[in-house]
């Protein structure tokens, strides 16, 4: 099994607001589809521009960030046998979130 990373950027959700509490009710149905499969392990949104940097040499920088700084708004966590299995979860999200999602492998631990 491998782990995936499935997220989208802060802003990518553009749909009106007041659809607000059916995306909801969507996502929540992926998630908790996935869970019942197995291959949840961690997800959410993210508070929009709350992000924080913190440098090499400890100095930190506080959002929020000016609009061309790409902020991630929410993501998923998934273990699954195949990237082409992620793909297929990334596509349930994407319908649920309605809007695209990057997917990426997550290296393996070592030591795990």
């Amino acid at each position: 099994m491998s782990r995936y990373l499935i997220s989208f950027d802060d802003g990518a959700m553009t749909f009106p607001e007041e659809e607000l509490p059916e995306v909801a009710k969507a996502s929540l149905e992926v998630v908790r589809e996935a869970r019942d499969a197995g291959v949840w392990v961690f997800g959410g949104g993210l508070q929009r521009q709350r992000a924080s940097v913190v440098s090499t040499d400890g100095t930190v920088t506080k959002g929020p960030y000016p609009e061309t700084k790409a902020v991630l708004g929410g993501f998923a966590v998934i273990d699954v046998p195949s990237r082409e299995d992620a793909l297929e979860w990334a596509a349930k999200i994407a319908a649920a979130c309605r809007c695209a999602q990057e997917v990426r492998e997550i290296m393996p631990d070592p030591t795990v």
